[in-house]
């Protein structure tokens, strides 16, 4: 019962510190640059410093990293490296797409098919880009603008550099739409998506079960590259939530980890122009941890 009472003092629920979304009791979820943790930001700047080819990357806005500590609800814990650059995406962006379809579901805009739940989970799932095609012409640039600029989510804001930004067809063909900063097609910056994933956490992404909706879609991803390569070895347990993308030098992957370890609770995005970048996000998940002081687990 006392332990039950502090939770709820804290505005935590018990089922919420096992599950996701986070449910907070008195329904404030505080903004994400807000929770800016000194001790956390000096931990990552010297754990990414003491990599030369990191260090050299991060100085020449080739690289960014974004970390959010969740393992304790009530004092989650944010920092980044080059959090505001935005970069050349790829495929990570499909994120905003899924975000979109989500809030036309709610609003009644757009049907919620069979067709296109499943265009839906190929799309984050496997990267389908023709599921992502068929998605945007659905949607429309605009209805996706829209919603990336809501007050609600602010997750494209040019404040602060910009952020998610979907601006082109998965596809050779079709218009462009590029962001109003750099003109680019598929974006982002590392502190809007990782606060897309906080929100998404917290569930604040349209509402609460829509939220577990889109959890449900961007969990347990197919493609077993990049961060996921590595948290198979370290963390074959915990569950994982996963968007990355690839296009030429420009590698990008994004992922909330929810282990059962609840040490193993995080958000952890990057960005990297960089031909090695494979190797240097498989590399990152280890970083990351360590920053957190996560023993990986046992096989």
């Amino acid at each position: 019962m006392l332990i039950f009472s502090l939770l709820m003092i804290m505005g935590v629920s018990l089922w919420a510190q096992n599950d996701l979304p986070i449910r907070v009791q008195n329904g404030k979820v505080k903004a994400l640059r807000s929770l800016t943790d000194e001790t956390l930001q000096a931990k990552l700047n010297q754990t990414l410093k003491k990599n030369p080819e990191w260090s050299r990357l991060l100085q020449e806005n080739k690289m960014a990293v974004g970390l959010v500590d969740l393992k304790d609800p009530a004092r989650i814990r944010y920092a980044s490296s080059n959090g505001d650059e935005m970069m050349y995406a790829a495929s990570l962006p499909k994120i905003a797409i899924l975000l979109a379809a989500i809030d036309a579901f709610e609003k009644g805009e757009l049907e919620e098919t069979s067709s296109i739940l499943q265009d839906l989970q190929a799309m984050i799932c496997y990267s389908n880009n023709q599921a992502s095609t068929r998605m945007i012409d659905l949607l429309g640039y605009q209805k996706i603008e829209e919603v990336l600029t809501d007050p609600r989510y602010e997750l494209y804001d040019e404040d602060y550099g910009g952020g998610i930004w979907v601006g082109k067809r998965y596809a050779a063909s079709g218009a462009r739409y590029p962001d109003p900063i750099k003109g680019l097609s598929h974006a982002a910056t590392v502190a809007q998506v990782c606060r897309f994933y906080y929100l998404l956490a917290m569930g604040e992404l349209v509402s609460f079960e829509r939220s577990k909706q889109m959890l449900e879609i961007m969990d347990d991803p197919a493609l077993h590259h990049k961060f996921v390569n590595t948290l198979d070895e370290i963390a074959p347990q915990a569950r994982v939530f996963r968007k990355s993308g690839s296009w030429k030098s420009f590698h990008s992957d994004s992922v909330l980890v929810w282990g059962k370890n609840k040490k193993r609770r995080y958000i952890l995005v990057t960005l990297v122009d960089d031909p090695n970048g494979e190797q240097i996000i498989r590399d990152l998940i280890r970083a990351a941890e360590k920053v957190l002081s996560i023993q990986p687990d046992l096989k």
